[in-house]
């Protein structure tokens, strides 16, 4: 394994000349991919409806091509998971990562081509590596395993040859064999879709492996080394995995785990890499050792256009490529992707760390949401949850607030809720139940992490007293206008602003 570490540090670094291009000609790259994705846009029936063919420069584009959401692209994308071909990309499509759920779907289904698998997703993560050992020459990464926390795919039940699943598994799947020679587990446990069995099986394949580098969403990672740890009854994952010396991770803000992770691996053991990869496109990656943002990576098949925050909700948003960007504005990310995405809002917001290189941070998410576990609830999850627990137990809601228990310190992880009532339900636990179990149906996301209480435990639900929001405006100073008082949010400071009013709201 040593020569083989010694190879790949070799080829990665021969890569390092492609990452400076990142940050020294980002534009000029951009406008090849825009007119990359233009000319294979052309040959599909979404580029025949918009004229992709008279498409000169970046103003046509915008003109032409309304900028879309998950349900403006969803029929579209329902015709090529049966099988359709030429819709939204001009290559065929096989692929479709699951992703969390929308305004009118449980789940989506983001088109995955082979283009945006060799060029994007895979492309980026050996960029990732490249970096890595850029930042630690000495490093001996590949003289062990890269633990993978995979999730599970399926073949689609409308056509035998188009497969669905979580993008880590579609990734999985189509790595080159060698790859199972660093990878670990193996891929009849990696692909598991029992999430239970899959925990108990990885831990006990992994623990006696030596284990390098470790990649996934924090929070699922952080129950497998748990696991991990409960099953060898070492004090830390040094004493069983000596050499691991990477975290790569992504999915969720890493900060809220930071704590936990830094009781289980001895301080300063392990270097904690930042990425930004979502089922829609391999987007960015921290390049320094003592950085908190990442730089935009502007040759991966993706054509980025960023309209501001504060514009996001007009009738005519304004956006603008890269070129046009600025510092310290909280921009909308619009996309184009070499998998037929066209000016799609992935529905994060950002903000420009720096220009030339062109860096950024993950500011949010277009609208309130609770994503602290990867189980993403958004406003319209919860309303249809609520009126069902209303409609089951006769009750009526005046007012409502949610937000996420950090598990540590003796607390679980949960959703807690904060509800006002101008009729109480009949039945406190039916209520409870059903909002819980409603969630599950319409969010696949949030059944996930509920299963078996393994992530997320039931929600904490406090019935407030009449005139609590009232009296929390009113100390805000924001009572009457447009003033409301805000759904869901993914940090804990309204729901604690709330709760000691709850004994006496006056």
């Amino acid at each position: 394994m040593k020569i083989f570490n010694a190879i790949m540090r070799r080829y990665l670094i021969n890569q390092l000349p492609d990452i400076d291009k990142y940050r020294q000609r980002a534009i000029p790259l951009q406008r090849k991919i825009f007119r990359d994705l233009i000319k294979q846009g052309a040959q599909t029936e979404f580029g025949k409806k918009h004229h992709f063919r008279e498409i000169k420069n970046y103003r046509q584009f915008a003109k032409l091509v309304p900028i879309s959401t998950y349900n403006d692209l969803k029929p579209s994308i329902d015709r090529m998971i049966e099988g359709e071909q030429k819709v939204l990309w001009p290559s065929d499509v096989k692929w479709f990562s699951k992703s969390s759920g929308t305004t009118s779907a449980r789940s989506k289904y983001i088109p995955v081509s082979n283009e945006s698998l060799k060029y994007c997703h895979i492309k980026g993560g050996r960029d990732v590596l490249a970096s890595y050992c850029n930042m630690f020459p000495e490093t001996n990464i590949f003289d062990g395993k890269g633990l993978i926390l995979g999730g599970s795919m399926r073949q689609a039940e409308q056509n035998s040859e188009a497969t669905y699943g979580d993008l880590s598994a579609i990734l999985i799947h189509n790595f080159p064999r060698w790859a199972d020679f660093v990878r670990t587990p193996s891929r009849e446990i990696a692909l598991m879709d029992e999430w239970e069995a899959k925990l108990e099986k990885m831990s006990e394949f992994t623990i006696p492996q030596n284990v390098t580098s470790i990649s996934g969403v924090p929070s699922w990672m952080l129950l497998l080394l748990k696991k991990v740890l409960e099953k060898t009854g070492k004090s830390n994952i040094k004493e069983v995995w000596p050499n691991i010396e990477l975290f790569m991770h992504g999915g969720v803000n890493f900060e809220p785990y930071r704590e936990q992770y830094e009781e289980i691996f001895p301080k300063d053991s392990i270097f904690y890499m930042q990425t930004y990869n979502a089922s829609e496109g391999f987007f960015a990656f921290q390049d320094g050792k003592d950085r908190n943002d990442m730089l935009l990576l502007p040759d991966h098949g993706v054509f980025y256009e960023f309209s501001p925050l504060t514009e996001f909700e007009t009738e005519n948003p304004t956006s603008y490529p890269l070129q046009e960007v600025q510092l310290g504005v909280n921009y909308v990310m619009i996309i184009s992707t070499n998998a037929g995405l066209w000016r799609y809002i992935i529905g994060d917001t950002v903000q420009f760390t720096t220009l030339y290189p062109h860096r950024i941070k993950v500011t949010g998410r277009t609208s309130s949401f609770i994503n602290a576990f990867g189980e993403e609830i958004i406003i319209e999850n919860a309303e249809k949850a609520i009126a069902h627990a209303c409609k089951t137990t006769n009750a009526l809601v005046s007012e409502y607030t949610a937000c996420p228990i950090y598990f540590g310190n003796g607390s679980s992880a949960a959703h807690e809720w904060i509800i006002e009532f101008e009729e109480q339900p009949n039945d406190w636990d039916l209520f409870c139940n059903t909002l819980d179990d409603s969630l599950k149906s319409i969010n696949s996301d949030y059944e996930a992490k509920r299963y078996h209480n393994l992530l997320l435990h039931k929600p904490i639900i406090h019935n407030a007293p009449n005139g609590t929001f009232l009296s929390w405006l009113k100390s805000k100073g924001k009572l009457g206008g447009q003033n409301k008082v805000p759904r869901l949010s993914n940090n804990r400071k309204i729901v604690d602003e709330i709760k000691p009013l709850l004994q006496n709201p006056s």
